[in-house]
């Protein structure tokens, strides 16, 4: 069974049994463990009644084993968290089958810039000289460039492609449908473009700390996440200032529910393994901003119920 079968709840805490990415296979605990999804679900419903609306949320400590969740199976719109995974796949074609890619120029007009310009900083200044895959993903983690993240699409075949990665990932859940920024318009009950909270943490630790990707390969999208840019009010302000934190963000806006989520790997002082965090959120009426101090307490918890804090 995985992880994302029994971290149905709304909340459960777990322990994952030793493997690649420690979530494959996945026993109930009792004890301690119960205890703490007990409290993680306590506090997630407090949260949610005062941000009137939903979280949802999965934390996985590698060290341990132990995973906890909260609305664990809900879908949930990717929004721009989508480029870490579209990367991860650029960066497993270059490895397996299109040697020299990432270091590739593609290039671009500015009509087909247009309707991204706002919401592309780094591929506007780059329109007359084009960028490399390597560029793009920088780009598009560190910054949520949205040019950036349709062009590495484009690089696996759109959409369809980077679903097709998920599958071959053994994600049978995550689904992407339309590039930007179309991907962002999302009402509940919508599927397109959307992913779970337990199926986002169990590929997104695969991609980080699995042998998905070739370990240099790993290194790069690590070192994009770490450098990001755009998550200084989600998880990691959630966590203190002296633990490690690479994520990668995604907001819908007001117009979509005020969706908004953040994908990280923790490091902790003292310790070798890192904790995968992942936090989706949207509000019950529409036309209403996301809170990222809600992703914050959201983090905080999670690091709470894993024993971490």
């Amino acid at each position: 069974m995985t992880a994302s079968a029994l971290l149905g709840g709304p909340a459960h805490a777990a322990s994952a049994v030793t493997g690649e990415t420690r979530t494959s296979s996945v026993a109930a605990r009792t004890g301690s463990n119960a205890s703490s999804g007990s409290d993680l679900s306590k506090t997630l419903q407090e949260l949610e009644k005062s941000y009137n609306g939903r979280i949802g949320a999965v934390g996985i400590d590698l060290g341990t084993g132990k995973t906890v969740g909260y609305r664990a199976d809900e879908r949930f719109p990717f929004n721009s968290m989508f480029k870490v995974f579209a990367c991860a796949a650029v960066l497993h074609k270059a490895r397996t089958s299109d040697p020299g890619l990432m270091d590739k120029v593609v290039r671009w007009t500015p009509a087909e810039l247009a309707e991204l310009t706002a919401n592309s900083p780094e591929t506007t200044e780059y329109t007359d000289t084009g960028m490399t895959p390597a560029q793009l993903c920088r780009a598009g983690i560190t910054k949520s460039d949205g040019f950036a993240g349709n062009t590495l699409l484009k690089q696996i075949g759109g959409p369809r492609g980077l679903t097709g990665f998920f599958r071959a990932t053994g994600d049978q859940t995550s689904r992407l449908d339309r590039p930007e920024p179309r991907l962002t318009e999302w009402k509940p009950g919508e599927e397109r473009d959307t992913t779970t909270p337990a199926a986002a943490a169990q590929t997104f630790t695969k991609l980080t700390t699995g042998k998905t990707l070739h370990a240099r390969d790993r290194g790069r999208l690590v070192g994009w996440l770490k450098a990001s840019l755009t998550g200084a009010n989600r998880i990691r302000a959630g966590l203190p200032k002296d633990w490690t934190v690479g994520d990668k963000t995604g907001t819908g806006g007001a117009k979509n529910y005020g969706t908004a989520n953040d994908l990280a790997i923790v490091w902790t002082p003292g310790s070798s393994a890192p904790i995968i965090l992942s936090v989706f959120t949207n509000r019950n009426l529409n036309n209403t901003p996301n809170d990222d101090k809600m992703i914050a307490s959201t983090a905080t918890a999670l690091a709470k119920a894993l024993g971490r804090l």
